[in-house]
C-alpha cells in the first residue's frame, strides 16, 4: 500500500491537531509536515516530497491563495485541496485560476474529506456542491456579460440614447420631444432596437438594459 504524504495547513491550532489525528487514522494517509501560516506551507512545500497539500485559505502573514499560487508556481503537479469556511464566489474563482484541484468546506464528514483527498491524489477533481454552484453561477454569469456587451455593442448611439429613454418609461412623444427628432423616427429607431435585442416589446427591452448593468 502507497502512503499519501501530507502537507496540512491550518492556523486554527485545535481544529489542525483534531484534522491530524483523524486522517492519521487511515493507514494510507500520513501528515508529514504541518504549517499554521501560508509563509511556512510554502517554505514546507519546498522541503518534503509530498502527494497533497490540504489548507485553509485564510491563513497569517501569506494568505492561502497566495500560498497556492507560490506552491503550484514551483510544484505545478502538486494536488492541493482547500478546506476552508470561506465559499465566495469570486475568492473560488480565484482558487481555480491558480489551478487547484478542489475544494471542501469545514463541516464536511471525516470520511467525505478523506474520500476526497485520495480522489484529489489520483488527479481527479473534487469541488463541494457550494462551490459547484458558485462555479455554475459565475460561468453563466460570464457567458452573459459576455453575450450581453456584444449586443449593446451593436447599437448605434441614438438607438442607445432611445433605449435608455424608454427605461425611464418615457412614451413615443417624450422621447421625440427630448430629442428633437419626430414620433416616427422614434418608432422606426425602436423597431430596429427590439430587432437588434431579439425581443418582441418595449418591457422586454427594458428588462434586458437593466440587467445590463447588472452583468456587466
Amino acid at each position: 500500500m502507497s502512503i499519501l504524504k501530507i502537507l496540512l495547513v491550518e492556523d486554527d491550532e485545535l481544529f489542525r491537531l483534531g484534522l491530524s489525528v483523524r486522517l492519521q487514522q487511515e493507514k494510507d494517509l500520513q501528515i508529514v509536515a504541518e504549517a499554521e501560516d501560508g509563509e511556512t506551507a510554502v517554505n514546507l512545500a519546498n522541503r518534503h516530497s509530498l502527494d497533497l497539500v490540504l489548507l485553509d485559505i485564510s491563513l497569517p502573514r501569506m494568505s492561502g491563495l497566495e500560498a497556492c499560487q507560490y506552491i503550484k508556481s514551483q510544484h505545478p503537479n502538486l494536488p492541493i485541496l482547500a478546506l476552508t469556511s470561506r465559499c465566495e464566489p469570486a475568492m473560488i474563482n480565484r482558487l481555480i485560476e491558480t489551478g487547484i484541484q478542489g475544494y471542501c468546506l469545514k463541516g464536511i464528514p471525516a470520511e467525505k474529506l478523506i474520500l476526497a483527498i485520495r480522489s484529489v491524489v489520483t488527479g481527479a477533481s473534487w469541488w463541494d456542491s457550494t462551490a459547484t454552484q458558485q462555479i455554475h453561477t459565475a460561468f453563466n454569469d460570464s457567458i452573459l456579460s459576455t453575450e450581453t456587451n456584444t449586443v449593446f455593442q451593436s447599437l448605434t448611439k441614438r438607438e442607445k440614447e432611445i433605449l435608455q429613454l424608454m427605461a425611464e418609461d418615457k412614451s413615443n412623444q417624450e422621447i421625440a420631444q427630448i430629442l428633437y427628432i419626430t414620433s416616427g423616427t422614434v418608432r422606426v429607431h425602436i423597431h430596429t432596437i427590439l430587432q437588434k435585442l431579439k425581443v418582441n416589446d418595449r418591457s422586454s427591452a427594458n428588462l434586458l438594459f437593466k440587467n445590463k448593468y447588472k452583468h456587466l
